[in-house]
């Protein structure tokens, strides 16, 4: 928050106008079922504040959308929807709901190790289970699953990925194994909270 618009609220917390963004992510926004547990465990357990919330209604439809800022001023936000024009049979899970094995679609975070521990043991206090933790070789990544069934990403980037543009799409066109990566916690089907791995 900037300085220069920021006043402490009643609970003590940093309150006025976020900073404007001009480049990268803004915010990213799913869909989750429970507002609450959704706060719960993206303020709780992994640290990211609440800083805004909204909620609209027509009639007897509304929504809620949820903000929380992941530390650089950029948000993940989440909207609860009721009589929206949702199906009713609708998926939060944003890979598995879309056919897809609950890896493929998923929010990654960057962390330092310091960050790491905090949330794991936040974590392990809370009874959530990780799903896996690896070793990509230019990062490590601790995954979880949140309630909505979207996996979640702590990475901490070791040396990082290479920048090489043109061996990037010289691999568009291959099926070359080139990925190293080893299992540190391996696949921990407690760490699906009850959501499915598969569709």
């Amino acid at each position: 928050m900037a300085d220069d618009v920021s006043t402490r609220s009643a609970s003590g917390t940093t309150t006025g106008l976020a900073p404007r963004r001009t480049t990268g992510f803004h915010h990213v926004a799913y869909a989750c079922r429970d507002g609450e547990e959704t706060r719960s465990f993206y303020e709780d357990l992994l640290g990211m504040p609440l800083v805004h919330t909204e909620v609209k209604r027509q009639g007897d439809s509304w929504f809620r959308h949820l903000f929380f800022d992941t530390g650089d001023g950029s948000c993940i936000a989440f909207f609860e929807v009721h009589g929206v024009g949702e199906r009713p049979d609708w998926r939060s899970e944003i890979s598995v709901g879309a056919g897809l094995p609950v890896w493929v679609n998923h929010v990654a975070f960057g962390a330092d190790e310091a960050r790491v521990a905090e949330v794991r043991a936040r974590m392990d206090a809370a009874g959530v289970a990780p799903l896996m933790e690896l070793d990509h070789g230019w990062c490590v990544s601790l995954y979880y699953v949140d309630p909505n069934g979207i996996m979640v990403e702590l990475c901490r980037d070791t040396e990082g990925f290479a920048v090489d543009p043109d061996e990037a799409r010289a691999r568009l066109t291959s099926t070359d194994d080139t990925d190293a990566t080893r299992e540190i916690i391996p696949f921990d089907p407690a760490g699906l909270r009850g959501h499915p791995a598969l569709p």
